[in-house]
Parts: structure tokens; C-alpha cells; sequence
């Protein structure tokens, strides 16, 4: 019998020399109807931990699936749905193979194609590898001189201030070191160019159409938001620096290449899907995360922002939908800003909105006779704040009003209270079984100012002449800008009154509840330099027993040992983990502090609780600063990712993957997605579908959310996509 024929009766592979004898033969690779297995062999045999990918247009959007080879180059892509597949090979050290058209049920053995020279190879590496051949200034270059001097704005005093500017300014958006950014335009020399890049922008309808709706906050065009961004460095310093880099880079420098997946990473399938609609979506969530069996092998939820919409995906069949929400649909909708989202225990959908309704304050927000919070602290807002909520099962949704910016939500464990951050100056949360009950938002609606107890009585200092305020790093707003030309380095904690209460402000980003205690914990992220974290536990009875805590990451010889926080979640040891934008993550054991309140309760007195790792990406140049970039923190506290109970994640939207840290082994974790490029995680979660069925029932999502979908691998045109990451037991588990 011929040798091909047989090999594929017996459902093993065998590898050929050019005259068609085997000349090796590797264990069998078993397939179901539903599986696409085989082997990939390169120039020297086998090739292990390289990508194997299957992509396919026949479904009602596209969707691919994508899984590693083990050490003998075999694979097995399972579990998909009935189509016809193109199926490739991509790998650090190649250049993708030539696909070839198969199906499930199939034994597909794929021939791979050595890179022919390093920038060949290197054309996959995901963006931070590119971006760490950017020259950063040394240190001894600050603080900025200006124009007549290093040309560097004298607003960065340190070299961490410039750091925390690129990170927090140039990667808010998009990933730097992406096919788009680290190659110019034929518009002059580079230098040109890069000026030239920096004030264009989209119209709104630009913009919208092609799936990335600007925040209304940051204006109609982000040519204005890069322009401004580049002066800030100083403008001629800032656009020599990014021209050389591109110059380089169009000369043949190639960054260190990446290592292939290893070990528990070639146990990973991943599924993905275009989805939204052509909008933006910021978020998308599945289920509770205190219950992740609700929605089970159901829906995924994502909300378009500017469009009052609710965007669905069916991951059984690949179906799409989308949903208005009451009051708010229609295209580049400021009003209908909504954000992230979260789901309750009857598994109704509630979102954060950063527009605004009715045009102004809502009368219990500002009156202390309708609200405890408020004479506490009237919370005057720029127009009616509100959130969203949307029941799947009825598609019905409601507009509630609040006093207070919202961004990122979460539940407590315990009860239904529901926490937002979003506000530069409180901390706002619904209780939900309340608002059920009366639908009165007086009543369901509370927050807090973030207040220190500095002078170490137990309570909020009520008079707000006795409260300190605390000011430190550059001038920040609410986006994040670290600084203007003219804004100076502040640090006032030296000068605090011990007698006052201290005010933190600043714009709040990712958060997480405690599970042993209900507390909540948040990114400070704004400034870059040094932000922190903050912790908040409120009795809803007492207004005044309201008081924040708020830690920073230690300062050790004039540098933060990590900045640009972002994300916050808790472990249920009560650990609290956080994701930097310096390509860090931290570790902060409240119970090892000897300090909490009194007058220097104040960032940097707890040193003790810190532990700081550094994490896999590559450093930036002549620095201790990595590449990665982590947009928030999570902990898995249900084992959905197969990686075991009490793992913390990570997006890295600067390096396509989802960065899971095994606490225990102090060990990192790649979960990769190598196609298509650009992939820009903002946050995650995660469901089990099935408690039955093992590793398939179980799995992450995490949608594509870049601003310029044009950045990824696919161009003009691409659309957002939602990804499904599972670990199975092997390389080869069917």
C-alpha cells in the first residue's frame, strides 16, 4: 500500500525525503470529524512551537483558529465548525507557508518556510520587540533643558516622567512598533514624516466607519491628541527621536527575536471572530465573575461605544447581533459613551457611560437633604451623569442617573453592591438590590471623596479647609497628559499639615474587590509618575467612616521601582496585583504594613508590603523599563483559564497576549495570539461553559480593542475581533 495512503488510514504521520521514502515516522496524531491534525516539518525536520492556523470566510463572519505544534511538530486544531479552512504555518524563524485548503476530519501535514534573512523573520514579531529599538534619552539628560538646550521639555524632570509620557500617551491608544508606526510614509525625510503623521486625524464618520470611535472626550480628530503629545517631549527633540528610530529600522535593524512558545504554552487553542459591526468596542464580558457558570455557552457581550449599542456573538455558530440600548442608539452618539461592562447574579448586562444625560447635575447629587453622600461631599458634574443596564433575556435596558464620572465596574462578593471608577475626585457605587426595590437613585446611588486619615482620628475630617491635597508628579488631567511645557515636577507631602486629612485626586482606572473583605481596590493612574493604587471600604451607614488608603510603588534611590499603574484585582489571600504600563506587575500585602493612617499614611509608607517583577518583553533601550505595556489585572479565581485557581493575567496590549503569572512558581505564562497582528487587549474575562466537559468548557475572552483597527495585520477594512483563549491538557488533546 503507498506509504501516504496508509498514513492516513492509521491516522499517523510519517516524513518524506525527496524520493517519497519515509524516512521517520512520528506517534500518531488522532483526529475526530470535527479536528484538523498532521505535522509541520521545516528545512531540518520537525518544527516545534510554531503556530499552526486555520481561517475560514464561509461562516457568518470570518473565524479562525489557531493552536502550537509539540516537540515532534505535530498538531490538532479541534473542535471546528463545518467549513472550508485555508490552514497555515507562521513562527519566529519563518516566513508564513503557503496555505492550503482543507476541512475537518482531515490529516493536513504542512511544509514551513525558513526566514530567508533576519527582517524577513522578524516581520511576525509582535510589536514591543520593534519598539524596544527606540533610543530613550539617557538619564543624565534630565530634567529637560528646552529648546535652547537638549532640546527635551523641561516638564520631564526625570527620566521616568519621559518614560511614563511614550508609555501612557503614545500606547493609550495603539501599540508603537506595529507595521504602521515603525515604518514612515515616502512624504520627505523622516523627519517630515513624523510631523506630518502626527497632526493628521479621521473625521468622526471616518473614524466610526472604520471601527475604532474615538473617546468624545479626546475630540473629533486624533491628529490633535498626537501633535500635542509630540510637543510635549519638544517637539524637534521628540520628532528626531521617532525618525531615527524608523530610519533604522528601514536600514535593516532588527529588534532580538522572541522565544517560541514552550512547555504549558503549546497547550493553548485560541478561537477568534470579527465582531462589532465595524464600531469600536472598548470591552466585552460572558458572564459574573463571582459566578462564571451564568450565560454558559451562551452569548459574548461587547458595547459599541458612540453607538447605544450592544454588540453579541454566538461562539457556537458564529452568528452576530446587536441590541439598541433605551434612549441611546445612533451613530457617534456622545451621550452614549458606554465603556466597560460587568454582569449581575441574574445576569443582566450593566455598563459604565462617560456621556452624560439631561444636560445637567442631578438635584440629589449637589443636595445633602436628598443624599448622605452629598453632605458629605456635593458632587457637581459637568452635565447628568448616568450607567446603563440590559437584560439579554428581554433586551430591555434602563438609563440610571449618578453623580460621578464611571469607567471600569465591579462587583462585591457579598451582596450587590456595585463599584465604578472613572471620577478624578470619588469613588462611586449602586447598590442594585436597592435600585430594584425603589428605583430610586437617592437612595441606591453612593460615593465617596478619596480622603487619607493623615491626622489619625478614624473618620473623615468633615470642614474640607482641614484637608491637605495631596499633588505629586507633572500637571495631569483626566486622560492622562502628563504635563504641559510649562508644568513642574510637584511633591507637597514634605509640607502636609499633621493635624488635616489629605485629598487624593486623580483619574481612577481598573479595579478589583477583595473577596476576604469586600474592600476596593484601584489604579491611580494619572499621573504616570509616580501613580499608585487605592483602597476604599465604606459603610454605607456611616459616610464620615469613609476613608481611602492609597499606596505607591517604593522609591528607591530617587526611581520608582514601578509606574504607570493601571489595573487593579485581589486574590483571595487578599493580595492585591497591579499592571503596570512600565512592564511590570506588583504584589501588595496590605497585612504587611506598619503603617495605615497618620501623617505619613501617604504612598510611600509601606514599602514592606511590595514585591515588583519584571516581566518576559524585551527592555527598552538603556533602560530597566520592559516593553510591555498591561492594561489592567485579573485574577482567575474559578481556574476558567486552565491555568489553576488564583493565576493573575494581564492584557499586554503592546505584545498580542494575554500574560498569565502563576503566583506560587513566580513563573510567567504566554498566551500568544500571533494572527493577525495588532491584537490590543484591554481587559479580559472568563466563563465556564460546561463544569462537565473539562478543558473545553472553560476558556478566556478578550476582545481586540484598538482604536485604529487599520494598525492590524489585515489593514484598511480590518475589523474589531473577539478572541477565546483555552489550555488544554497537551499540544495534541482532541
Amino acid at each position: 500500500m503507498n506509504a501516504r495512503i496508509l498514513s492516513t488510514l492509521l491516522g499517523s504521520t510519517f516524513l518524506f525525503a525527496v524520493s517519497g521514502a519515509p524516512v521517520a515516522m512520528a506517534q500518531a496524531v488522532k483526529i475526530d470529524s470535527d479536528d484538523i491534525g498532521g505535522v509541520v516539518t521545516g528545512d531540518n525536520g520537525p518544527e516545534a512551537g510554531v503556530w499552526v492556523i486555520a481561517e475560514t470566510y464561509d461562516l457568518p463572519t470570518r473565524h479562525a483558529k489557531i493552536v502550537v505544534t509539540d516537540d515532534q511538530g505535530r498538531y490538532v486544531i479541534p473542535d471546528m465548525q463545518s467549513a472550508n479552512y485555508q490552514v497555515w504555518v507562521r513562527g519566529y524563524g519563518l516566513v508564513d507557508s503557503d496555505p492550503v485548503e482543507s476541512a475537518p476530519g482531515k490529516i493536513v501535514n504542512l511544509k514551513a518556510k525558513s526566514a530567508p534573512t533576519p527582517q524577513a523573520a522578524a516581520e511576525v514579531y509582535p510589536a514591543h520587540y520593534w519598539f524596544s529599538l527606540i533610543e530613550t534619552p539617557a538619564k543624565s539628560e534630565f530634567p529637560g533643558t528646552g529648546p535652547e538646550g537638549n532640546g527635551i521639555s523641561p516638564a520631564f524632570a526625570t527620566q521616568q516622567d519621559w518614560i511614563g509620557h511614550v508609555k501612557e500617551q503614545c500606547h493609550f491608544c495603539h501599540q508603537l512598533g506595529n507595521k504602521v508606526t515603525r515604518t514612515s510614509p515616502d512624504v520627505g525625510n523622516a523627519v517630515e514624516a513624523w510631523d506630518q503623521r502626527v497632526q493628521k486625524g479621521r473625521s468622526p464618520d471616518d473614524v466610526f466607519h472604520d471601527g475604532a470611535a474615538q473617546y468624545a472626550m479626546r475630540g473629533p480628530m486624533f491628529g490633535s491628541v498626537m501633535n500635542n503629545n509630540m510637543t510635549r517631549f519638544g517637539r524637534a527633540r521628540g520628532l528626531g527621536m521617532f525618525a531615527d528610530w524608523t530610519d533604522r529600522i528601514a536600514a535593516g535593524a532588527v529588534p532580538e527575536a522572541p522565544k517560541r512558545p514552550e512547555g504549558i504554552e503549546r497547550n493553548v487553542v485560541v478561537s477568534l471572530w470579527d465582531w462589532g459591526g465595524g464600531r469600536f468596542i472598548h470591552d466585552a464580558i460572558t458572564t459574573d465573575k463571582r459566578n462564571p457558570t451564568i450565560h454558559g455557552d451562551g452569548r459574548v457581550f461587547g458595547v459599541q461605544q458612540l453607538s447605544g449599542m450592544v454588540a453579541t456573538l454566538d461562539p457556537k455558530t458564529s452568528e452576530l447581533d446587536e441590541f439598541e440600548l433605551e434612549g441611546l442608539s445612533g451613530e457617534w452618539n456622545p451621550n452614549a459613551n458606554d465603556h466597560t461592562s460587568t454582569i449581575d447574579s441574574k445576569g443582566r448586562h450593566w455598563m459604565s457611560n462617560t456621556g452624560a444625560i439631561e444636560g445637567k447635575a442631578h438635584d440629589y447629587c449637589t443636595n445633602g437633604d436628598l443624599s448622605p453622600w452629598a453632605a458629605l461631599f456635593p458632587k457637581q458634574q459637568r452635565g447628568g451623569q448616568m450607567i446603563s443596564v440590559f437584560d439579554p433575556e428581554t433586551h430591555e435596558s434602563e438609563a440610571i442617573p449618578v453623580c460621578f464620572g464611571t469607567h471600569h465596574l465591579n462587583f462585591t462578593w457579598k451582596g450587590e453592591r456595585l463599584y465604578y471608577s472613572g471620577d478624578t475626585e470619588v469613588v462611586g457605587w449602586i447598590d442594585v438590590d436597592v435600585w430594584d426595590e425603589t428605583k430610586d437613585p437617592a437612595k441606591a446611588v453612593g460615593w465617596c471623596p478619596l480622603v487619607l486619615d493623615t491626622n489619625g482620628d478614624g473618620k473623615i475630617t468633615q470642614d474640607r479647609t482641614q484637608w491637605n491635597v495631596l499633588k505629586e508628579g507633572g500637571s495631569a488631567s483626566a486622560e492622562g497628559v502628563q504635563g504641559g511645557p510649562d508644568s513642574a515636577r510637584v511633591d507637597n507631602r514634605a509640607s502636609f499639615d499633621p493635624d488635616k486629612d489629605t485629598r487624593v485626586t486623580g483619574f481612577n482606572y481598573a479595579n478589583g474587590i477583595s473577596p476576604v473583605d469586600d474592600s476596593y481596590w484601584v489604579a491611580k493612574y494619572t499621573p504616570a509618575v509616580p501613580s499608585g493604587i487605592i483602597r476604599l471600604a465604606p459603610n454605607a451607614q456611616k459616610p464620615e467612616d469613609c476613608l481611602a488608603e492609597y499606596y505607591e510603588a517604593p522609591l528607591v534611590d530617587g526611581e520608582y521601582m514601578a509606574f504607570n499603574a493601571r489595573g487593579a484585582d485581589v486574590d483571595a489571600n487578599g493580595i492585591t496585583w497591579v499592571g503596570y504600563g512600565t512592564g511590570q506587575i506588583g504584589r501588595f500585602d496590605r497585612s504587611q504594613c506598619k503603617v495605615l493612617n497618620g501623617p505619613t499614611a501617604h504612598g510611600q509608607h509601606c514599602p514592606e508590603g511590595w514585591k515588583i517583577y519584571d516581566t518576559p518583553g524585551p527592555k527598552m533601550a538603556d533602560t530597566n523599563v520592559g516593553t510591555d505595556y498591561f492594561y489592567q489585572a485579573w485574577v482567575d479565581h474559578h481556574n476558567v483559564s486552565g491555568l489553576g485557581k488564583g493565576t493573575v493575567l494581564f492584557p499586554n496590549s503592546a505584545g498580542d497576549e494575554l500574560l498569565a503569572f502563576d503566583s506560587e512558581a513566580e513563573e510567567f505564562i504566554q498566551l500568544r495570539l500571533p494572527y493577525p497582528l495588532g491584537f490590543y487587549p484591554r481587559g479580559l474575562d472568563g466563563r465556564i461553559d460546561n463544569e462537565k466537559t473539562g478543558w473545553k468548557g472553560r476558556g478566556l475572552w478578550s476582545t481586540n480593542a484598538i482604536l485604529t483597527t487599520w494598525h492590524q495585520e489585515g489593514g484598511e477594512g480590518s475589523s474589531e475581533i473577539m478572541t477565546h483563549f483555552q489550555v488544554r491538557p497537551n499540544p495534541l488533546a482532541h
